[in-house]
């Protein structure tokens, strides 16, 4: 049941955005915690290993996350809030490419794309990781989908462009390549990326709702 306007939701454990103190110990957790990702995958999260990493109370680790999901969840977030802003570079083709750059670099940065591996990996049978993991993706398409609504508006694009749409169209070739073949794509491959999904929105592909072609949903 939804709460009544007004009223405050309880936090979930690793959920709260303290200061001082607290924010310290919030960042050098997850920090131990993306390092085991990166190193070890999601199966070697522990929370007593992760006080000691990081140097804190085991108690605290526990009463403030709870379980490894919950850590998960919260270091998702915290990724999702330290992510560089979008680029504008004036046209959206250049704007896609920028975006399909900074996909690639992270996909190729040897902690990072390791981390990433993990949490794929650890949402495909963790419904708590899952909901997290998505939510870190909303907030990324949802920064960068100004630059296809901008294109719209400039006329580069056609009216109705679902503008999250063609965003996620960039990013699905690279992380379908890191998945399937182990491998960090190139900038070779995030060119073509961000060239197909702008040749695609171009064309119409992207458009929804009633200014959709005919055929289209």
């Amino acid at each position: 049941m939804s709460p009544e306007p007004g009223t405050v939701r309880p936090a979930e454990p690793g959920t709260v955005r303290p200061g001082g103190r607290t924010a310290r110990v919030r960042a050098a957790v997850l920090r131990a915690a993306g390092d085991v990702l990166a190193e070890q995958g999601f199966a070697h999260l522990d929370l007593a290993d992760l006080a000691r990493r990081a140097e804190v109370g085991k108690t605290t680790v526990y009463r403030r996350w709870g379980t490894p999901t919950a850590l998960v969840a919260d270091l998702l977030t915290d990724m999702a809030e330290q992510s560089l802003p979008r680029t504008e570079t004036g046209t959206v083709l250049g704007d896609l490419r920028a975006n399909a750059d900074l996909v690639r670099r992270t996909l190729a940065d040897p902690r990072q794309g390791a981390l990433f591996r993990a949490v794929i990996a650890a949402a495909s049978c963790d419904e708590r990781t899952a909901e997290a993991l998505r939510r870190f993706y909303e907030v990324r398409v949802a920064e960068w989908a100004p630059c296809v609504e901008q294109g719209v508006r400039r006329g580069e694009l056609p009216a109705g462009t679902d503008a999250a749409a063609v965003v996620r169209a960039v990013s699905a070739p690279l992380y379908y390549a890191l998945l399937t073949t182990g491998e960090a794509p190139d900038p070779a491959a995030a060119d073509r990326a961000a060239r197909a999904a702008f040749a695609a929105a171009t064309a119409g592909v992207y458009v929804t709702g009633p200014d959709a072609p005919d055929g289209a949903a």
